[in-house]
């Protein structure tokens, strides 16, 4: 698998706008699929797309994954909370 520069990548990208998709995958030699998804990326990611290969996004891209980030950090803590009471009542069971 080819491994692209994130410069490349945004170069690219820009390229296929000015003047399509698949011209420019045509003119820099790579499948129109794989600009297709730089495309999509840049567009989801903005600033922080092609962050590299095992690299978290540190930034929250949109309101929506902030509430679901939330979301999941009140539901562990529920989690926690129902085992220790699981926990509590089973002990008193075997008394």
């Amino acid at each position: 698998m080819k491994v692209y520069e994130k410069d490349y990548k945004e170069k690219s990208v820009k390229l296929s706008y000015e003047i399509g998709t698949k011209k420019a995958a045509e003119q820099l030699g790579i499948p129109a699929s794989t600009l297709t998804g730089w495309r999509n990326a840049k567009k989801d990611h903005k600033d922080v797309a092609f962050v590299g290969s095992g690299n978290q996004r540190l930034i929250p891209t949109n309101a929506k994954e902030i509430q679901y980030m939330k979301k999941i950090k009140e539901l562990e803590r529920a989690n926690s909370i129902l085992k220790e009471a699981l926990g509590f009542f089973a002990k008193s069971q075997k008394k």
